[in-house]
């Protein structure tokens, strides 16, 4: 049989022809989808803290569940935040948790409002160790004894590390002592210090009478004897009630959920006034550039839905003192601003 010229010239088109309808039927069926490799920052620049830990944890399962190569890298805050201006395609997501508004509120520079800049993604975890301690030898029993010892002039000394989540506490506990005590809150003082080890120094100096601090990181010195310079107990931990009672039974290191329990509502309360008492869970959460493809947004929901449901995670987190806590995007952006907004409320009433 003979093919004449002309013939295979019209089968060489018809080839292209279907090739590219095929390739352009590939390019619109990954369209609002992840691609690529995907870089998901975060605002820490610590690869050994709690926004690592976590990150890595559910970043490990979205990448397996959704055969993607997906790496978290630890840049800090404001560069996660400029990194994902730059990038509208999602190959650059972002995880972080509540010093993301705090910083905003508190008018840290680099920080502004989420809620307009970005579309806020699902939530993840809880992280419910965040805590105030003193001294193991402290003339301070509890957190009560604190609070009226500076409203009757005494002056405490409190280090946090400015503008955020460490700072959250110490303005509803400044909040609480103008309810009860008009005129007395500046007695409470903010010593600003940086990393949780210069916290820890100040209160070994006597520098200061209490520090912000965390289940994870200062549990261990809780064991030491009295006499020890590194000695120090817990008096509060702000995390909800319920949120520590989801917490494994053996708590963290030797100190137990039932002792953990110990230190929060209705043991321990801070009000906001109103019969409302102040409470805080550290939240950690998706960031994503405002012109991502809306596509990709319900494609990590639908696949951290599918993650959370199998089960696996949790146990993962809980081995790692994270509470599981996934809200879908949606649900999670108005959760998230009623939240804001209530702590917005206490840095005003005290600035």
């Amino acid at each position: 049989m003979t093919v004449s010229k002309k013939t295979l010239a019209g089968l060489g088109t018809a080839v292209v022809m279907a090739s590219m309808t095929f390739g352009t039927g590939i390019a619109m069926a990954q369209e609002g989808q992840l691609r690529g490799n995907i870089r998901v920052v975060i605002g820490s620049t610590s690869t050994g803290g709690d926004t690592y830990q976590n990150s890595s944890i559910v970043v490990d399962k979205l990448a397996n569940k959704l055969d993607l190569n997906m790496k978290v890298d630890a840049v800090g805050a404001s560069s996660a935040f400029r990194t994902l201006d730059r990038d509208p395609r999602g190959n650059t997501l972002m995880i972080f948790h509540d010093q993301s508004y705090l910083g905003y509120l508190y008018g840290v520079q680099g920080y502004e409002n989420i809620f307009e800049k970005y579309t806020i993604g699902p939530t993840v975890a809880i992280n419910p160790g965040n805590a105030y301690l003193v001294p193991k030898d402290s003339p301070y029993e509890n957190l009560d004894e604190i609070i009226a010892a500076v409203g009757e002039g005494d002056e405490v000394r409190v280090a946090i590390q400015p503008g955020g989540v460490s700072e959250i506490g110490f303005s509803a506990l400044k909040n609480a002592i103008a309810i009860e005590h008009p005129g007395q809150e500046d007695n409470l003082v903010a010593v600003n210090t940086g990393s949780q080890a210069d916290k820890n120094q100040q209160l070994y100096d006597d520098q200061v009478d209490m520090i912000h601090g965390s289940v994870q990181a200062n549990e261990q010195f809780t064991r030491l004897p009295e006499d020890d310079q590194k000695a120090m107990r817990f008096v509060w931990l702000t995390a909800r009630q319920g949120t520590i009672e989801q917490a494994p039974e053996e708590g963290m290191g030797q100190t137990s959920r039932e002792q953990l329990l110990e230190y929060v509502e209705p043991n321990v309360t801070v009000t906001m006034g109103e019969d409302e008492n102040f409470t805080f869970d550290k939240e950690f959460f998706f960031l994503y550039n405002k012109e991502m493809d809306s596509g990709i947004v319900e494609q990590i929901d639908e696949a951290l839905e599918e993650i959370y449901a199998e089960g696996e995670i949790q146990e993962t987190q809980k081995k790692s003192f994270f509470i599981p806590n996934f809200k879908p995007s949606d649900e999670a952006s108005e959760y998230l601003k009623n939240k804001m907004s209530r702590y917005e409320a206490i840095i005003e009433n005290i600035q």
